[in-house]
């Protein structure tokens, strides 16, 4: 998942979206259904640091302000003396300004507006609900069962490691598979002989790949090479191909820690898609807008629609801050966790 690094907590992606439509909706909530206003800390260790007619600002509420801006991350502290809290401290104050003079003005009043707050309540409430879910599921727990689970189902590559010399005739590779032969340097020809400038002056070396990553002519000479052998030559687009094969092992599995960021995300998810399904299984749900025609003018349906789409990214923030709608679907199990590639 993108953003800081993922430490069993969704807390780059998704958390980071939640806390922006948290911080944009509090404003428009606290003017929906006014209460007296509260001067006890609302935090343990909380601190006052404003007081906006009569009522206080915490330090809690900057720092939830600078997280849900990306100007530090969620756990991170902020010193009360530092130019960022001072700098977000005085958006928050100019933003209950905002609130203030709106209500004073009744604008909460009218009928529009209304629905827009109640639109913010529904939205904030949702996203704490998306948020608790999350939190309580994808742990650490989650994230080593199913890292374990697709070690158990995958099947490793094999890698291969091999040298190659790049000939720009045929005569000229056969000339160099003959001094192979008679025991010659590999690692001396291919720096004599070879055409190939990004692997001639390391001795031909292409270190280890799969056959999947490389021109099919290498994946058909390479198949069934044993290791010690010289293959080729062999055509390919550079020219012709002489190569030793060093060594075959089995491909390593990605590490946990590589895979975390792609776990996290597919597990919170997955959690959101169950969640919506259970919901829209318990209520009732009636669209009452016609599907669209498929008519001349109207854009017809993706040659891709019903086939499995890539894994997503964590969805991008709307205008003004707000999380975009969770997808309906979870992405798939991450590929990265077959194997490397």
């Amino acid at each position: 998942m993108e953003g800081s690094s993922v430490t069993g907590r969704p807390t780059s992606s998704v958390r980071k979206l939640l806390l922006t439509a948290a911080v944009v909706g509090m404003t428009a909530l606290a003017a929906c259904d006014r209460k007296p206003a509260q001067n006890s800390p609302p935090e343990p260790g909380d601190v006052a640091v404003a007081n906006v007619a009569g009522e206080t600002v915490w330090s809690s509420d900057v720092k939830r302000q600078a997280v849900a801006q990306g100007a530090i991350g969620e756990g991170e502290p902020l010193d009360v003396s530092s130019d960022l809290f001072r700098r977000t401290l005085e958006e928050v104050v100019d933003q209950k300004l905002l609130a203030r003079e709106a209500e004073r003005q009744k604008l909460d009043h009218d009928p529009v507006a209304r629905r827009r707050l109640e639109a913010a309540r529904e939205k904030l409430l949702g996203d704490m609900l998306v948020e608790n879910v999350v939190d309580r599921a994808v742990n650490e727990n989650a994230i080593a069962a199913l890292y374990q689970e697709q070690r158990r189902l995958s099947r490793p590559a094999e890698e291969i490691k091999a040298r190659q010399i790049v000939a720009g005739s045929q005569a000229d590779a056969e000339a160099v598979k003959k001094l192979l032969d008679t025991g010659a340097s590999f690692e001396a020809l291919a720096i004599q002989r070879s055409i190939d400038q990004a692997t001639r002056f390391n001795g031909g070396d292409l270190g280890y790949f799969t056959l999947d990553a490389m021109p099919e002519a290498y994946g058909a000479a390479l198949k069934d090479a044993k290791k010690g052998q010289l293959i080729g030559p062999f055509k390919t687009d550079a020219g012709f191909v002489v190569m030793k094969v060093e060594d075959r092992r089995a491909e390593a599995p990605i590490p946990l820690e590589e895979a975390r960021p792609q776990i996290v995300r597919f597990l919170t998810y997955d959690e959101i898609r169950v969640l919506l399904n259970r919901l829209r299984g318990q209520n009732k749900v009636e669209i009452l807008v016609a599907q669209p025609t498929d008519t001349p003018a109207a854009p017809r349906e993706p040659a891709t629609a019903g086939k499995p789409a890539p894994a997503a990214s964590p969805p991008a923030p709307a205008e003004g801050g707000a999380p975009a709608t969770p997808p309906a679907s979870a992405p798939p199990v991450p590929a990265e966790l077959k194997g490397r590639r």
